[in-house]
């Protein structure tokens, strides 16, 4: 039986098209301005809601992510907002929401503790950075029992062993590093995130979607190519800093007329 996520990016498929997953700091510029962001990136093109907690060391986060989110966490954003702003935007959209969060904050909030809330809340998973399914049995044992999402990274070094078992533990889908470094625009997409989903696809991932470096309409017509969905973080952060919602939405619709391919 397949999940929300799996489902929008079927639905995309149905459509002829690349399903858009759309990244924005929870809390960021404040948090009513975030359900707002979310809800209206929703009904302007994105098929998933990627959101993020504030952390204090995000190690793979860009510039203009860890700005965006150490003004959350100044403002006083905690883990316990994250569920209250998730299910503000899911009272208002189906679009699934993941939440993609650096795993010492699910450890510190308690992991089984963090999945019922979550789900609770109308959450549809955990995208997690920073731990693989090995170390993660928690994160496995519980997600089976709330019924959410488990999306591992893959990455251009991974070996044929840790794609087989990402590929294999993964729901929703695989995220496809496109490049190795930390979030960010780029000009030009690395080549490798191609030869990545074609190692998940050898092994069994039925869904890879790409991101990091993600900045244009022409990137994500490239991804959506050879890939089911293309994930975009910085540059939306970047709308939603520089024009307010009604910026975000020009950014969301001009990246969403890419999904279509080249």
């Amino acid at each position: 039986m397949t999940n929300s996520v799996e489902r929008a990016i079927d639905a995309a498929r149905a459509d002829g098209r690349g399903a858009f997953i759309g990244y924005l700091p929870a809390g960021f510029p404040d948090t009513a301005t975030s359900i707002e962001a979310a809800v209206a990136m929703a009904e302007n093109g994105v098929d998933i809601i990627e959101l993020g907690p504030p952390y204090s060391d995000p190690v793979m986060d860009g510039p203009v992510i860890q700005e965006a989110t150490n003004e959350a966490l100044v403002a006083g954003f905690r883990t316990a907002d994250l569920f209250t702003v998730v299910r503000e935007i899911t009272a208002r959209t189906s679009v699934p929401v993941l939440v993609m969060t650096y795993w010492n904050l699910v450890v510190q909030y308690g992991v089984d503790r963090y999945a019922r809330d979550l789900a609770a809340a109308g959450g549809a998973g955990l995208i997690t950075p920073d731990i693989t399914p090995d170390s993660g049995a928690d994160w496995v044992e519980a997600s089976e029992r709330h019924d959410l999402v488990r999306v591992f990274l893959a990455a251009p070094t991974s070996s044929d062993d840790r794609i087989e078992l990402i590929a294999r533990s993964s729901t929703g889908f695989v995220y496809t590093v496109s490049t190795m470094g930390i979030t960010g625009e780029r000009a030009e997409l690395d080549a490798a995130a191609r030869t990545v989903v074609g190692r998940l696809r050898e092994h069994g991932a039925s869904r890879a979607c790409v991101g990091i470096g993600i900045t244009t309409a022409e990137h994500i017509a490239s991804v959506v190519d050879y890939a089911d969905g293309a994930i975009v973080g910085t540059a939306l952060v970047r709308a939603l800093r520089e024009g307010g919602v009604v910026g975000l939405v020009a950014k969301t619709r001009e990246l969403a007329a890419g999904t279509r391919g080249s």
